[in-house]
């Protein structure tokens, strides 16, 4: 039994001795650290079965804690708030316990919980930028928290490979490109065809001035511009199967997908399924018949069909056009059930898009369960807010966003810039500087976006988030690399030895205690689907370290006992520092 179990039953036998009374529940927190104590019982909530003073209730539980309780040496009573101070000799046995356990903290993974997260659904019509970095590095490390808390998991997007937005960068291929290619051009692929998005853009608004220039209103104008009606026209020969179309399209998509596979790559981030919207947008449909037998769907009288949410605290929302085509809704419902069959084993899935979809998930989830699916009670939309700069809102059609190659490779100049300034990397070769300009600059990108919570905003700023001191990646990178010096400069076998010291050191306990956190909270990071826990609670841990790094002697300690528990301290550190970043999708260096 873990100590707070412990705790709680003690308690409660106490309070049963001297009270007569069952309290259900004891609230445990850490102790604060103005006061002396490890864990603290509150008291306050126990007056509504017990009258009396706090103190002196707290006194009692306490004198019962430290007679039964062999853990409990000591303890104070401040007001309602019973602090227990918690013996060395425990700390020292849970350390041995976990020194050698190289999967500390993380669990074995269950079969029976199976999870599917989709991330990344780019479209095909422009290269991925800032806001799929969001979206793929909360995916991506959503997806590793989860296996990490012992859960199976699938990594899946879907691509938006078809619809009116990519065939804009087809016909402008078709009128400007000359033939153009990635090869004859040196445009990375996806960056190409993002060319000729923009190129569309702007011919529409020429378009759209000249026909308002003969009189016609603005919004005459943007539907008549004669470029929109060719794109119109060349999405309904694609849905037609028109062999140039068809054979023009499955080219430009070729390029695309080979410049996203390459910022993936970069970026680090992988997928078992790929789905493609070509495949999946007529999906739904007979589902929707079906759910008209069952009453879950009505048709109109225009012969739409449609769901009434309005029990729900939503509204009425189609499912099928009039003529029988497809919505997104009807494609979603149809993918889903796809995904479960291709994947039997699924039990919930994970959706991560951002919060403008808020809605959409909402009755996609409630249409689910109406139609009665076993698994439709775990589906989580992973819902997160935009990325700014400070420069402002990106616009993808005016050629103003941040594409997220140029933004890596922006982030390792700015990594280095600030390396040679501060004399980081003094010594090293310039293979080893290269190497470690990127790893420090992914780290800094990555842990900038992944500390904050997926529900709030952000406002990146390249600088500060490769700043070597505070609550950023390269900071903690620093911290492990100095780790491993202290491991490579110990003279003794750090993995064979252990220290048994008569007493912990005031920063030696509180590293362990720390340490005890982490199970903790990877799955509290995996129940909440938050990153931001585990990212902060690193920090926390490497800010704890670097105080025991800066108030006791290591490895200039006389007293080997001593020594050899700090080091191994510092080792165990470092192993939750890698595990924990390797959740996130972040390398650490071995030297810094």
């Amino acid at each position: 039994m873990d100590l707070p179990s412990k705790l709680t039953e003690s308690v409660q036998r106490g309070v049963a001795k001297h009270y007569h009374v069952d309290v259900p529940t004891v609230e445990l927190q850490p102790t604060r650290k103005d006061f002396e104590g490890d864990i603290t019982v509150v008291i306050f909530p126990m007056l509504r079965y017990i009258k009396g003073n706090p103190v002196e209730i707290g006194t009692k539980i306490g004198e019962y804690l430290q007679e039964h309780v062999a853990e409990i040496y000591k303890y104070n009573v401040v007001k309602g708030f019973l602090n227990l101070v918690v013996s060395d000799a425990y700390y020292l046995h849970w350390f041995d316990t976990i020194r050698t356990d190289e999967n500390y903290g993380l669990v074995p993974a269950d079969s029976k919980n199976v999870l599917m997260v989709e991330y990344s659904s780019p479209n095909t019509n422009k290269p991925l930028h800032l806001g799929h970095i969001r979206n793929n590095l909360l995916g991506y490390s959503v997806a590793e928290i989860l296996k990490a808390s012992g859960h199976k998991v699938y990594k899946s997007q879907i691509v938006n490979d078809r619809g009116i937005h990519i065939c804009k960068s087809m016909l402008a291929w078709q009128k400007f490109g000359n033939g153009e290619t990635p090869e004859s051009s040196g445009i990375k692929s996806d960056h190409l065809v993002g060319k000729y998005y923009v190129a569309f853009d702007k011919a529409y608004k020429k378009e759209i001035t000249q026909l308002e220039a003969q009189g016609k209103s603005r919004s005459t104008a943007e539907k008549e511009a004669p470029i929109l009606l060719e794109a119109q026209e060349m999405l309904r020969k694609w849905e037609a199967g028109d062999e140039e179309v068809v054979r023009l399209w499955k080219k430009m998509n070729g390029w695309v997908y080979t410049g996203f596979n390459t910022t993936y790559t970069n970026l680090g981030v992988d997928f078992d399924k790929l789905y493609y919207e070509s495949d999946t947008y007529l999906l739904g449909k007979d589902i929707v018949e079906d759910g008209l037998k069952k009453g879950v769907f009505f048709r109109k009288a225009d012969g739409s069909v449609w769901i009434d949410l309005s029990e729900e605290g939503l509204d009425e929302k189609i499912v099928l056009r009039a003529d029988g085509t497809a919505v997104y809704m009807t494609q979603d419902i149809g993918t889903a059930i796809q995904r479960v069959a291709d994947f039997p084993d699924i039990n919930g899935m994970v959706y991560t898009v951002g919060n403008e979809q808020d809605y959409h998930f909402k009755v996609l989830f409630l249409i689910l369960k109406k139609l009665g699916f076993h698994w439709a009670g775990q589906l989580y939309h992973l819902s997160y807010g935009m990325v700014d700069l400070p420069s402002g809102k990106m616009k993808s059609r005016e050629g103003t966003v941040v594409d997220a190659d140029d933004l890596i490779e922006s982030m390792s100049k700015t990594a280095k810039e600030i390396s040679i300034a501060q004399g980081k990397l003094d010594g090293y070769s310039e293979e080893e500087k290269q190497k470690l300009y990127k790893m420090v600059g992914l780290a800094a990108l990555k842990y900038f976006i992944l500390k904050v919570d997926p529900k709030k905003r952000i406002l990146f700023d390249p600088e500060e988030s490769v700043d070597f001191q505070g609550n950023t990646g390269p900071f903690i990178q620093y911290t492990y690399a100095r780790i491993q010096s202290i491991l490579r400069k110990a003279d003794f076998n750090v993995s064979q030895v252990k220290g048994k010291p008569g007493a912990l050191h005031e920063k030696e306990k509180e590293l362990i205690k720390s340490l005890q956190n982490f199970p903790e909270t990877v799955l509290l990071a995996a129940e909440n689907y938050s990153p931001a826990l585990l990212a902060n609670y690193i920090f926390e841990l490497v800010k704890e370290f670097n105080s025991f790094y800066q108030q006791v002697t290591i490895l200039g300690e006389a007293d080997i006992e001593k020594k050899q528990l700090r080091v191994q301290l510092s080792k165990k550190v470092g192993e939750v520092i890698k595990s924990s970043f390797k959740i996130l999708g972040i390398e650490v260096p071995e030297r810094m």
